[in-house]
């Protein structure tokens, strides 16, 4: 649930929902988390709050790129160990 405040003065419902229905379609997925609403007379200033995006670390590893060694057979894992690692 988005939580949405109006500051400087006040906006009708219809309008209200106008915004989040436009925060909605801009960041799609449920990515907004707050919606702020700032009326200055004719024109209105809209921030947005987004959710942290979790993402994994990419690195190269013996020539590969990977986001983690998990899935990785025990002969890859032991190249891993032998390789040396420069500092």
């Amino acid at each position: 649930m988005m939580k949405v405040t109006v500051t400087g003065g006040t906006i009708s419902e219809k309008e209200r929902e106008a915004y989040i229905a436009r925060a909605n379609e801009k960041y799609p997925h449920g990515m907004v988390e707050a919606l702020e609403i700032h009326v200055d007379g004719e024109y209105v200033d809209l921030s947005y709050t987004l959710q942290p995006k979790n993402f994994s670390r990419i690195r190269r590893i013996t020539g590969y790129l990977v986001g983690d060694m998990d899935r990785w057979n025990d002969a890859k894992t032991a190249e891993e160990a032998m390789r040396v690692k420069h500092i």
